[in-house]
This record gives C-alpha cells, structure tokens and sequence, in this order.
C-alpha cells in the first residue's frame, strides 16, 4: 500500500493511540520518521522508541509517555503538506503555544525543533507542531 503522506498518517497513529490510551504503537519504519521519534524524545514527549524488523520489513516501535492520567502529546498538527509545502527562513521561525509546544523542520542541517534551527541559523520546511 503507497501512502501519499506518510509523516500525516504517522502523526495520526500517535494522536489515535494517546486518545485509546496505548502504551505502544507499530508503524512502518522510514529515517525521517525516526527522527521525527529521535526529536519526541529528547524533547521529552514520549519515553522511547525503536526499530526492528517483522516479516522482512522494518517497524518503528513508539512507547508513549503518560503523566498520571495525561499524556505529555495534547496534540500534533501537520503543517507542510504534499500538497502545499511550508518553507520559512531563519528569522521566521515562530514559538508553538507560547513555547510550550516546538515545531520539527527538516532543515539543511538536518531533522530539528524550531528551537535548535534557530540557534543554528538555518530556514527549512515545517513539518509539524506537537504541543
């Protein structure tokens, strides 16, 4: 099965296992998603993640972080899309939710939060806002 947007429908496996409460969830493996999982858990978002294989194909395994009854994700929110895709420069890089959230760029450096592309002095594409 081809997705046209794999980073939207990984977004959305997270958003729907923190709302049924999971420990864990699967996803199908790819390096940006594992930097995007890299990013959630240094940030401190969830508590850990890994990749393995099942059946031949490479699975990233996600362990979501609860903080009592709350879950430390309130909510994700894809910015680039396929379709539309979201370019900003290094002096446009804005605070999420009064910087209680970050965003996650993929920049010429690499895979960062907002936070480190602008301490590096670099623009890129928004992916998305986790808050």
């Amino acid at each position: 099965m081809s997705l046209t947007d794999p980073v939207a429908d990984f977004l959305a496996r997270i958003r729907n296992a923190i709302r049924a409460r999971h420990q864990k969830l699967d996803v199908p493996a790819s390096k940006l998603k594992t930097e995007i999982a890299r990013i959630l858990k240094e940030e401190g978002y969830i508590s850990n993640y890994k990749t393995q294989e099942e059946d031949g194909k490479p699975v990233l395994r996600v362990y979501l972080k609860y903080g009592g009854a709350e879950p430390a994700i309130r909510d994700l929110a894809r910015i680039s899309r396929p379709g539309c895709r979201v370019y900003i420069g290094r002096d446009e890089i804005k605070r999420v939710q009064g910087g209680l959230g970050i965003s996650i760029m993929t920049t010429p450096k690499g895979v960062m939060t907002g936070r480190q592309a602008r301490r590096e002095g670099v623009g890129g594409e928004v992916l998305c806002e986790v808050w």
